[in-house]
């Protein structure tokens, strides 16, 4: 079967229309999150396995936003993000 091996992390982008509040913020937490002043909100960081990135669009779902894109980062992408989030 091929597909991802999931033994590592992996670092996903996930776009979304609107911004959140300091609450609903804390969804996300592990993730870094910019909001973008044109109302898009974008979501970093590394993702253990496929349930819990299905857990991640639930909750992105579930705030009635709309899902923009979901991208799985290039290797030459992800080193600054991994940097960041071992600190």
């Amino acid at each position: 079967m091929s597909g991802q091996d999931w033994g590592k992390p992996e670092i996903y982008e996930i776009r979304f229309r609107g911004h959140l509040d300091a609450r609903r913020a804390r969804m996300f937490e592990g993730l870094e999150m910019v909001q973008g002043p044109a109302g898009e909100t974008v979501l970093t960081g590394p993702v253990i396995d496929q349930a819990a990135l299905h857990g991640i669009l639930t909750r992105i779902r579930d705030l009635g936003v709309v899902l923009l894109s979901v991208r799985l980062l290039a290797a030459d992408e992800t080193n600054s993000i991994l940097l960041l989030h071992r600190s």
